[in-house]
């Protein structure tokens, strides 16, 4: 979320979520210059996608923490059958024998 807000500028990005650009920074960090805790409010946050349509940090914690066992394994599959063809085809190119 920190790299959005600096890619897109910082000031733009607070003076749509009505903070100083300051507050802003000490929020992405977590802390303030001085050690304190200052984390974003959930408020803050659906204030933040509203502002800038970025939902990747939405989907960072779906990433995270909602992917199913069944679902990743049917990836890791998928990955598998495309690499194995992968490796036939260069096998087969490189006049090595394969089942």
């Amino acid at each position: 979320m920190t790299t959005v807000v600096y890619d897109r500028g910082l000031v733009e990005t607070a003076g749509r979520l009505d903070m100083s650009p300051s507050k802003l920074t000490e929020k992405l960090a977590g802390q303030d210059s001085g050690g304190k805790l200052r984390g974003m409010t959930i408020d803050e946050l659906e204030r933040y996608f509203a502002a800038t349509k970025d939902f990747s940090p939405i989907h960072y914690l779906i990433e995270k923490y909602l992917t199913c066992p069944e679902a990743a394994q049917a990836e890791a599959m998928a990955e598998l059958t495309k690499l194995v063809g992968q490796l036939s085809g260069a096998l087969e190119k490189a006049g090595v024998k394969w089942p």
